[in-house]
C-alpha cells in the first residue's frame, strides 16, 4: 500500500492543478482542436492511445481506457459532490479518455444526467455508452427487456444525456423472458431510426451472443474481467475474437480491491454499496486474495508502476480488442489509470508475470443471489 500512498501524495498536487485549471472551470467548451490535434506527432501518440471496438460497419474507436462513470453517483458507499464530478468529467479528454459508460440503472437515472450535463460542451467528440435492461431501471426489481420497455429507456436516456444518438447501446443482463432476437432487432430498428449507433451485451454467455450477433452484429461485449474474475478467458473472450467482437471489461480493479487502496479494514455503507455482501470483499478473503497485490507491486516497483498500473497493462496485454473501463471519482486515479497506455510489457515480463499470477488461488465468489443469477445467461 506504500507505494500507492505515494503516487496519491504526489497525485494530490496534480490532481489540484489539474481541477482548478481553466480547462476545467466550466468557462469555455472542450474545444475539437484539442482532441484532434493536427500535429503529426501528437496524432501518431494519440493512435497509440486508441482500440478499435467491433468491425466493419459496427466499429466503434475508443480511448484505449474508458471512464466507468457508475461510481460517481452509484454502490460506492459515498457520493461525491457533483462539481467535483463534473470537473473530473470535463478533464478526462484532456487525459486521454474519450469512452464514458454510464447505464440508467445507476442511481437509477442520476447517474447519466450527471454525465450528459458534464459532456454536453463536447459530445460529438466522445464516445457514450449507456445500457437497458431492469424493471423501473432498479435491478433489484428484476429484469426487463421488452421492445416496448427498451424503447422507453432509449428515449429517457436521450434526454438525460441531452443528446440526439446513443453511440453504444448495451444490455445490461439477458432477459430469459425475452428472446435475445428480439432484443437484438428492436435495438437494430433504433440503429436504422439513428438514436443508437451501436449494439452491445454485458454478462450474456456464448449461446446469446452468437444468437444476437447473427440479428444485429455486436460491437462489444461488457462483462467482468480482472486478475479477480478471470473466467472470460474460458469462452466468452474466445467467441468475441471469433466474431470481431469487442470486449469490454468492467471491474478491471474489482471495484478497487486491485490497487493496495483497499484492505479487510475497509469499511461500506450497505444503503450505497454491494461489495458488503460480496464474498471477496469480506475480511478473511481480502487477506487470503493479498498475494495477488503482492506480485503485482513486487513487479511495479521495480518499473515505477502503481498496482493498479500493472493490472490495466496485463488486461491491455491480453487482446488488442481489450478496452477496459475503470471506474473512478478521483482525478488523480484517472491520471493513474491513463499513464498505463505508455507501458509495453517485454514478452518475457508478460509470461514471467503471468505465471506468478496464475499461481495465486483466488478466494470467495465474486457474487451471490439474484446478481449470481442473472450473470449466468
Amino acid at each position: 500500500m506504500n507505494n500507492r500512498r505515494s503516487f496519491l501524495k504526489s497525485g494530490a498536487v496534480l490532481g489540484g492543478a489539474l481541477l482548478f485549471s481553466p480547462a476545467n472551470s466550466g468557462a469555455r467548451p472542450l474545444e475539437r482542436s484539442n482532441l484532434n490535434n493536427n500535429n503529426n506527432n501528437n496524432n501518431n501518440n494519440n493512435e497509440k492511445k486508441t482500440r478499435v471496438l467491433g468491425k466493419g460497419s459496427q466499429a466503434l474507436k475508443v480511448s484505449i481506457l474508458g471512464l466507468g462513470c457508475m461510481g460517481m453517483s452509484y454502490h460506492r458507499s459515498f457520493v461525491p459532490d457533483k462539481k467535483a464530478m463534473i470537473a473530473l468529467l470535463r478533464k478526462a479528454p484532456d487525459l486521454g479518455v474519450t469512452y464514458f459508460d454510464t447505464a440508467e440503472a445507476y442511481g437509477p437515472l442520476v447517474n447519466e444526467e450527471l454525465v450528459g450535463e458534464a459532456v454536453a460542451p463536447f459530445r460529438k467528440d466522445i464516445i457514450i455508452a449507456t445500457k437497458f435492461g431492469f424493471k423501473n431501471g432498479r435491478p433489484a426489481e428484476g429484469l426487463d427487456s421488452r421492445p416496448e420497455r427498451i424503447r422507453a429507456v432509449v428515449e429517457h436516456s436521450l434526454r438525460s444525456l441531452k443528446t440526439d444518438y446513443i453511440d453504444l447501446l448495451y444490455q445490461h443482463r439477458v432477459d430469459p423472458k425475452v428472446p435475445v432476437e428480439d432484443v437484438a432487432g428492436t435495438v437494430k430498428d433504433l440503429i436504422r431510426e439513428g438514436k443508437v449507433k451501436h449494439f452491445g451485451m454485458s454478462e450474456a454467455g456464448v449461446d446469446n451472443i452468437r444468437k444476437a450477433h447473427a440479428v444485429q452484429p455486436l460491437t462489444a461485449l461488457q462483462s467482468e474481467y480482472s486478475l479477480m474474475t478471470r473466467e472470460p478467458e474460458k469462452d466468452v473472450i474466445k467467441v468475441c475474437e471469433e466474431l470481431g467482437i469487442g470486449f469490454v471489461p468492467y471491474s478491471p480493479l474489482s471495484r478497487g480491491m486491485i490497487s493496495g487502496y483497499l484492505n479487510e479494514r475497509s469499511k461500506y455503507n450497505p444503503n450505497n454499496d454491494n461489495r458488503p455482501s460480496l464474498p471477496r470483499y469480506q475480511a478473511e478473503n481480502v487477506i487470503a486474495n493479498w498475494p495477488l497485490i503482492d506480485v503485482l507491486k513486487a513487479f511495479g516497483d521495480q518499473r515505477g508502476l502503481t498496482v493498479a498500473q500493472v493490472a490495466l497493462a496485463w488486461l491491455l496485454a491480453q487482446k488488442p480488442f481489450i478496452v477496459p473501463i475503470p471506474g473512478t471519482t478521483k482525478l488523480a486515479h484517472l491520471q493513474e489509470n491513463m499513464w498505463v497506455v505508455n507501458y509495453a510489457f517485454a514478452p518475457e515480463e508478460l509470461n514471467t508475470l503471468t505465471t506468478k499470477l496464475d499461481q495465486v488461488k483466488i478466494v470467495g465468489e465474486r457474487y451471490t443471489g439474484q446478481s449470481a443469477e442473472q450473470t449466468k445467461k
